[in-house]
């Protein structure tokens, strides 16, 4: 009986305009996500029409999935919140003793201050501050201060076997180049060996490298590191097709506050400024002189974060937020207290979920699409002063970030601001489009548990952005 009713109903009480168009969308979402990918992969979808207020779709859309990087939407924003998008991040350095006849008789302190895009360039700003006290020789040591955080380099539930790869950096108040070396292969003649360089280049790593190169046209190379016994020895093998691009790759480094100093002796080295003492870890005395302080904006580390979707960005923004909130040492879990502050904010109850680091490395993290898309509402009809900064942060489709090459030839082109999240199993997708209508959309697609590639995930995605694109 019921089910004839709803038959009448559908049939002889005409819809509205806005009633059939977002019945027309559910029929075209429901239809892709027939596909037989869906018959053991679970889909979240979730559209939410920003300009009437209304959901136009939503499917399991209160299911507890892993986010991936679509939890950096939640740190960036608390970022943007609670620090201020006037924050800065600071390496500061200092000195003890006093500077006679050119001679500094005393140490060199660096104190880590979470920026996670520190660069060797950067340096060079140090050496201007010690060039301007006029000191030309150490007696003493350089110290990394990196008493600003805890101990632990790493996430909780991150995985042991992602070492060495640079998607997994080791976790420090004091970075470098994003705590990985650069490792760059030169195919040669045929038979030679390929030259491989590595960046920065310092004798804090050892490397060894054995790659030919051979005349097909295929080329496959090994980058790996003595991670299991956590050393700093880089191994390079395998063959490079002869006309071959220059193939770059990248790998983790262990311990990067003496990467670092490291780094920054040999850089001392370099302008003959002698250095007797050792390089180590130690807190900066009271009695200290700062000499020196490399600022950098959260404005430019969120878009760089979010573009990239760099999980050294996202895990310095969580501990500046436990930090400024909760002090030193700061400690992943006071960041996510921080980013349980924005859960409440937006409506939810944060106890209903699980967060356990800034960047969604972890398997640990479960959160649902409903979640994501209130947090897109909230920033986009709460926080106006800050919305133009994150929306321009999320990669744009066909354009840059991890959306560079992807929605290139479809009317989603340009039009997608979203940021991607990719753990093995999962590829989430979560943002904002502007319909063909004009009105703007706050999407999430959270798609997980399959075996495989990632691309025909991804290719379904892109299908349902266009269809997106494409609402009246």
């Amino acid at each position: 009986m019921k089910i004839k009713l709803f038959l009448y109903i559908l049939l002889f009480i005409p819809l509205t305009n806005a009633q059939y168009k977002t019945t027309k969308l559910s029929s075209q979402i429901d239809t892709i996500l027939k596909d037989t990918l869906f018959n053991k992969t679970i889909a979240a979808v979730e559209v939410y029409n920003l300009s009437t207020q209304k959901i136009l779709y939503k499917k399991n859309n209160t299911y507890l999935l892993r986010p991936a990087s679509n939890l950096k939407l939640f740190t960036t924003a608390a970022g943007l919140l609670f620090l201020g998008q006037d924050y800065k991040f600071n390496t500061k350095a200092y000195y003890t003793g006093q500077i006679l006849n050119n001679t500094l008789y005393g140490d060199v302190y660096i104190k880590g201050g979470f920026d996670p895009f520190f660069k060797v360039e950067d340096l060079d700003s140090l050496l201007i501050g010690l060039k301007n006290l006029r000191v030309k020789k150490i007696t003493g040591s350089i110290f990394a201060d990196v008493s600003s955080k805890d101990s632990l380099f790493w996430g909780k539930g991150w995985m042991w076997d992602d070492d060495p790869d640079p998607s997994a950096p080791y976790l420090s108040p004091l970075n470098i180049n994003g705590n990985l070396v650069k490792v760059i292969t030169s195919p040669q003649k045929i038979n030679y060996n390929s030259k491989v360089t590595f960046y920065p280049e310092s004798k804090y790593y050892s490397t060894e490298a054995n790659v030919i190169s051979i005349k097909g046209d295929s080329t496959k190379i090994k980058i790996s590191r003595d991670w299991i016994n956590r050393k700093n020895k880089i191994y390079v093998n395998g063959f490079q097709a002869y006309k071959d691009d220059v193939d770059t790759s990248e790998v983790n480094i262990f311990r990067p506050e003496l990467f670092f100093i490291n780094l920054l002796k040999e850089k001392l080295d370099n302008v003959d400024i002698i250095i007797s003492g050792k390089l180590d870890t130690l807190s900066i005395p009271g009695n200290a002189i700062k000499f020196s302080t490399i600022k950098r904006g959260l404005d430019s580390v969120i878009i760089k974060t979010n573009k990239e979707s760099n999980n050294l960005g996202a895990e310095m923004i969580l501990y500046a937020l436990a930090e400024k909130f909760y002090g030193f040492p700061a400690t992943a879990e006071n960041g996510v207290k921080v980013i349980d502050s924005l859960i409440t904010l937006i409506g939810h109850n944060p106890e209903y979920y699980r967060i356990v680091d800034g960047s969604g490395v972890s398997h640990y993290n479960l959160i649902t699409a409903d979640l994501i898309i209130d947090l897109l509402k909230y920033m986009y009809n709460k926080k106006s002063d800050l919305f133009n900064l994150y929306y321009n942060s999320l990669p744009i489709a066909g354009v840059d970030g991890t959306l560079e090459d992807r929605m290139l030839r479809s009317q989603a082109y340009k039009n997608i601001h979203a940021k991607t999240g990719t753990l093995s199993g999962v590829s989430n997708i979560s943002g904002y489009v502007t319909a063909a209508n004009g009105d703007k959309l706050a999407f999430t697609i959270l798609m997980q548990n399959y075996v495989g590639k990632s691309k025909p995930v991804r290719d379904i995605q892109d299908s349902l952005c266009t269809i997106l694109s494409l609402y009246k």
